[in-house]
């Protein structure tokens, strides 16, 4: 009989079908790195800020979106901690803020309705702009877009101002946009 010490599942949470859907390969990179990260946090849901995790040590134009190396400095504190204390509040709870509509299907097994609806965002702003794929700065907007969501709460936690860093990425965004 084997006994399981951790608290940790055996298995990620199951991809959503559409979780990733219109992301470039590197964010799904993210998401990928936010569902391991899920695991070894032993949650059940891939949430906004695991997302915001992955996509933070991933994306290196995302962490220049930050002002300076402090400020990163505890955000990613902030993150890190999650899995020894400060995000315990959080395990056995699905992610909703209700922020915005529901999303049109269920979130699907392993999936925060607010994660779901961030790349849903994400994707959709990358398309608007006439790209086919979302990148980090389009996630992080998304992320920030939702003032209740986990990922949110984590950077007021660290002194970053949500609106501050979307007008951050909108201006990088923008920047890098050809000009036609």
């Amino acid at each position: 009989m084997r006994i399981r010490t951790s608290g940790i599942p055996e298995q990620a949470p199951p991809n959503h079908t559409r979780a990733g859907s219109g992301l470039s390969a590197a964010m799904t990179g993210v998401v990928t790195g936010a569902r391991r990260r899920a695991v070894r946090d032993g949650d059940r849901h891939v949430d906004t800020a695991h997302l915001l995790h992955s996509l933070v040590e991933s994306d290196p134009e995302v962490r220049e979106a930050f002002d300076g190396g402090p400020q990163l400095a505890k955000v990613l504190g902030y993150l890190v901690q999650r899995s020894i204390g400060y995000g315990l509040r959080w395990q056995g709870t699905q992610e909703d803020s209700g922020a915005f509509p529901a999303v049109r299907e269920p979130a699907g097994e392993g999936w925060s309705p607010s994660a779901v609806a961030a790349l849903e965002r994400a994707a959709r702003a990358a398309l608007l702009r006439g790209e086919l794929h979302a990148g980090g700065l389009d996630l992080l907007a998304a992320l920030v877009a939702d003032p209740r969501c986990r990922a949110v709460e984590v950077l007021e936690r660290a002194g970053v101002a949500a609106e501050w860093l979307a007008a951050r990425a909108a201006d990088r965004t923008a920047a890098r946009a050809p000009q036609g």
